[in-house]
């Protein structure tokens, strides 16, 4: 994993180099807030697939640096209008845009990013040489992972304000929309980049992408409920109090008996709940062995994850989105 982080953060530095080149602009507090998270932490694992996709196909990292930038763009973009939905006060350890500079400026910060996106895709894609049909192509599938990001948001809005349960399918759908979208488009947006970009290329690491970012929100989920306050920084059983429907709550909520049920359901969506009220639901959930559970799906989704990419060589670029998806699974934070 050692060899993974410093991969990853040799990339991102200067994936983060290239974005910052291209945020710039008038008024310069519309530009200082569109850039706040951009250097505030995350795992910045999307422009890596971007990166990594491209190398995997014979392609050079600066042939796939606009892309990265653009799916990186579109990523901040969601961010600040997530935390305008959720009214969150920090993120990454940094005040959220729309607290540190006030709602109307955050909205327009998010709108810049989310302009900025296809203005790099398509302008710099086109100074280091990518043709016209590929540059479309690019547009075209991100345009489309977009759509699919905003149908997720709004299907997790629905079912938040609803006061039905929602099936672990229909979540599944919803996380398949909202957070595997953007990994699907950036290993696409990768082999697209690259020497070979040949459809049956896009299509097999676009299901890497999508398989991988499912493992991703799971474990998300899965840290939101059981995770250490101390490496998350975030209160025990966050999501529970906060009323979050996530697969591993979804899970606990089906398999619980009546008493298990009653204590989650004493605290679901109460965030003024007693410390001890909210242990006896994290103990309940734990006792049902959920971690396990959702631990072996998003493990299932990184096996076929590998699936889709097993007939490839095995080549430096390989190994990295495999490890990516290793640690995505074995992750604790």
């Amino acid at each position: 994993m050692d060899n993974l982080r410093n991969d990853l953060n040799d990339v991102v530095s200067r994936v983060r180099k290239f974005t910052s080149s291209v945020l710039e602009g008038q008024p310069i507090r519309l530009y200082d807030a569109a850039s706040t998270y951009l250097t505030s932490g995350g795992k910045k694992l999307r422009p890596f697939m971007v990166i990594k996709s491209c190398e995997m196909f014979s392609g050079r990292e600066e042939k796939a640096l606009p892309a990265a930038a653009a799916v990186e763009l579109i990523h901040n973009f969601s961010l600040i209008h997530d935390d305008i939905m959720d009214n969150d006060d920090m993120r990454h350890g940094v005040s959220t845009v729309h607290k540190k500079y006030g709602l109307p400026i955050a909205l327009i910060a998010g709108d810049i990013l989310f302009s900025k996106a296809f203005q790099v895709l398509s302008l710099h894609s086109k100074n280091i040489g990518h043709d016209d049909t590929i540059i479309a192509e690019m547009n075209r599938i991100l345009s489309t992972a977009c759509v699919r990001v905003c149908e997720g948001q709004g299907l997790d809005i629905q079912m938040a304000s609803s006061n039905k349960i929602p099936t672990v399918d229909e979540y599944l759908n919803m996380i398949q929309k909202k957070t595997a979208s953007l990994f699907e488009v950036s290993c696409a947006l990768g082999v697209l980049s690259s020497a070979q970009p040949l459809a049956v290329n896009v299509n097999n690491l676009s299901k890497f992408g999508r398989f991988t970012g499912i493992a991703f929100q799971l474990i998300d989920d899965l840290i939101g409920v059981t995770g250490d306050p101390k490496l998350t920084g975030k209160a025990v059983g966050n999501d529970i109090r906060e009323g979050k429907k996530t697969y591993p709550i979804l899970l606990a909520l089906e398999n619980a008996d009546t008493n298990k049920r009653e204590k989650i359901m004493k605290v679901f969506g109460f965030k003024g709940a007693n410390r001890d009220y909210v242990e006896d639901a994290v103990y309940a959930i734990s006792s049902l062995n959920i971690e396990e559970e959702v631990r072996r799906t998003a493990h299932d989704n990184m096996i076929k994850a590998f699936e889709s990419i097993k007939t490839y060589a095995e080549t430096s670029a390989k190994n990295a989105l495999v490890s990516s998806a290793k640690f995505i699974v074995e992750r604790s934070l």
